[in-house]
């Protein structure tokens, strides 16, 4: 099947660091302002047409209770990949190495909310799971059931594709950063 364009072309390559999401239960941008990049409504000309994301960082965890962390992909406001709260690990870590991709595949089409994405992805850390080892990075699929359909948006309106994260429990201690983010149009 042929791309968007026809070809591979990157979408948004965040040049710049996220602000940390810390000691927050609040749903957060990860990505610095400067970094978004909008995108023109049709872009999604064809169902089929598919969207890569990969983003990675740092992440530090509280010991003992670190809570979840729900991380979701939005085009303007809508959340159209939810990856679920992961379980984290019990241990502390402190400024650990995260690695995300996710892939968005569209499966419907039809202005107003009738867009929507299948999608699934994978998100690698140290600090993932409930129990780990020090250097070795654990993987938690995005959603952690089956691949499923994000909530439908408008693909005819121009919106910002964001990453962003929610923590379950604010402490100090938890924090995530996204140093690098990359949208491709496959």
């Amino acid at each position: 099947m042929q791309g968007i364009f026809g070809y591979t072309a990157s979408l948004i390559s965040a040049d710049v660091d996220g602000a940390a999401l810390t000691n927050s239960t609040t749903p957060t941008s990860l990505l610095q302002a400067g970094s978004k990049k909008l995108l023109g409504g049709n872009l999604l000309s064809k169902v089929g047409h598919q969207i890569l994301v990969k983003a990675s960082g740092k992440i530090s965890t509280v010991v003992t209770t670190p809570g979840t962390l729900t991380l979701d992909l939005r085009i303007g406001s809508v959340v159209v990949a939810n990856g679920g709260a992961m379980v984290l690990s019990t241990s502390a870590k402190t400024n650990v190495s995260w690695y995300l991709e996710w892939l968005l595949t569209l499966r419907s089409k039809g202005g107003g909310t009738a867009a929507t994405f299948m999608h699934q992805g994978v998100f690698w850390s140290e600090a993932a799971g409930a129990t780990s080892v020090a250097g070795e990075m654990k993987a938690i699929g995005l959603p952690q059931s089956a691949p499923a359909v994000g909530t439908g948006f408008d693909e005819t309106a121009a919106a910002y594709l964001d990453l962003f994260g929610t923590w379950s429990v604010a402490n100090a201690s938890n924090s995530i950063l996204c140093n690098q983010f990359l949208a491709l149009a496959l």
